[in-house]
């Protein structure tokens, strides 16, 4: 009987082979040109192999048809190295590109396909590494090591605990993105964890004496309102991949932990306090005076307004409304400025001073996207918040007194003028925590917000 095989070769009294070229594309990760592979002495022998023998060429071939491994190119600095728990979870992807099952239990019998393929794979990479002595190869990169114990272990390798490391990676993947402010906040809070503990640790092994560390770490030199905030950051990242990595049973210690007790920390109230109009005068004089005209313009529309600095410093040229009949602005996402939450999202109308600011930057901004182009772009309320800082210092020495108390400021406007707590909150773009401010018209918003402001800075004057 003649076989009539695709790749199989008679070799004379050498017996039968498996015999296939690489296509040349695959060659340089290969390393030769053909898959030789012996089928055994008999026609009856080679039969029985060639399946075998064809689904471990297969398996090679998609092997070298995948991309140069990234441990290659891993001397990029800007690339962190791996954790273990992003290892083993790569590891297993990667098992699935090669049509292998990660849950794999081990070989039934001598020839069982998945094990020849397994151990067929791991040989090829361990081919690619240098030997000792003993023939052992040596330097083996992080993820081809990864790899090679997931193929030989299977079901049995068991999964590394993720540590507070894969939890923020997996934070900065998720909610992050490619916010720029944001990742250097989260660079600097889990900076000072590891400077509290030592060390990466385990997600699971976190104690409640290990947030107290944290938390005494980073009050040293620090207000505790901004420890605060770092807390919510960290509480925040482990909550996510706690819910995320599946961790039945773990519990954030984190938690209802505060920089200072509720009885001993600096009322809300009493961390800013509003302008009195005198000083807001002042600085209004002195910013038209020293200040450009972009400055002169945001300063203008957030005492006419109350808006939050980054709400106007981030306003897109079409944000401005003006020929509406209630000239106004619209304050929301963008890919360029990112709002407090969901109720910020709204329309404030525009009156005197504020309006005739908001026409000339139309006109001054001419066909850019931003209102304001030069604090229009990440970091920019930070930019914009410390040139107008300046000018508020050289008037007001309080360091209670700040730009955003333009926005306290307002708010007394409106409660002196006898607006009712809804509408100041439609004004501002508060939460009243009522189901109620989801409803009604944008339209009537608008004039409800119309008939505030123009209460309040009646009264103002």
């Amino acid at each position: 009987m003649k076989i009539d095989v695709k790749h199989i070769q008679k070799r004379g009294i050498a017996g039968w082979r498996y015999r296939r070229k690489i296509p040349k594309e695959m060659r340089a990760a290969a390393g030769k040109l053909e898959i030789l592979i012996p089928l055994g002495s008999t026609e009856q022998e080679a039969l029985r192999a060639y399946p075998k023998a064809h689904a471990q060429a297969e398996q090679q071939l998609r092997l070298w048809s995948r991309p140069k491994n990234a441990v290659q190119s891993h001397g990029s600095s800007s690339t962190p190295s791996p954790t273990e728990f992003e290892q083993f979870r790569q590891s297993r992807a990667r098992l699935k590109a090669l049509s292998l099952d990660p849950e794999w239990s081990g070989a039934e019998d001598a020839e069982d396909p998945e094990a020849l393929a397994r151990e067929l794979i791991a040989e090829h990479i361990a081919n690619k590494y240098p030997v000792d002595e003993r023939g052992h190869p040596v330097g083996i990169g992080t993820e081809d090591r990864a790899l090679i114990h997931a193929l030989v272990l299977g079901e049995r390798q068991q999964r590394p605990d993720p540590t507070l490391e894969d939890a923020k990676r997996l934070y900065l993947k998720e909610r992050v993105g490619e916010d720029e402010t944001k990742r250097m906040e989260l660079d600097r809070v889990f900076k000072l964890v590891r400077d509290a503990l030592g060390k990466d640790r385990r997600l699971g092994s976190l104690k409640r004496e290990d947030a107290k560390e944290v938390r005494d770490h980073m009050l040293d030199g620090r207000k505790a309102s901004s420890v605060d905030r770092y807390l919510n950051v960290v509480r925040a990242v482990i909550n996510h991949a706690i819910r995320e990595f599946d961790l039945a049973g773990v519990i954030n210690p984190f938690m209802y932990l505060e920089a200072a007790p509720k009885d001993k920390a600096e009322p809300d109230k009493d961390k800013r306090r509003p302008f009195t109009q005198a000083e807001v005068t002042a600085i209004t004089a002195r910013i038209a005076y020293h200040a450009k005209s972009d400055l002169q313009h945001i300063w203008a529309i957030l005492n006419g307004t109350g808006c939050r600095l980054a709400e106007v410093s981030g306003l897109r040229a079409a944000d401005v409304h003006l020929d509406h009949i209630i000239p106004h602005i619209t304050v929301e996402w963008h890919d360029d400025r990112r709002i407090k939450n969901k109720v910020s999202r709204r329309d404030v109308p525009l009156l005197g001073a504020a309006l005739e600011a908001a026409k000339e930057a139309v006109k001054a901004a001419g066909n850019a996207t931003m209102l304001f182009p030069a604090y229009g772009r990440p970091r920019g309320p930070a930019s914009a918040s410390a040139a107008l800082g300046k000018h508020v210092r050289a008037c007001v020495v309080d360091p209670k007194a700040t730009t955003h108390s333009l926005r306290h400021l307002m708010k007394d406007r409106l409660r002196l003028a006898d607006v009712i707590k809804s509408d100041q909150d439609i004004v501002l773009g508060h939460s009243s925590g009522s189901v109620g401010e989801d409803y009604g018209g944008d339209e009537v918003r608008l004039e409800v917000a119309r008939r505030a402001l123009e209460k309040a800075l009646a009264e103002a004057k």
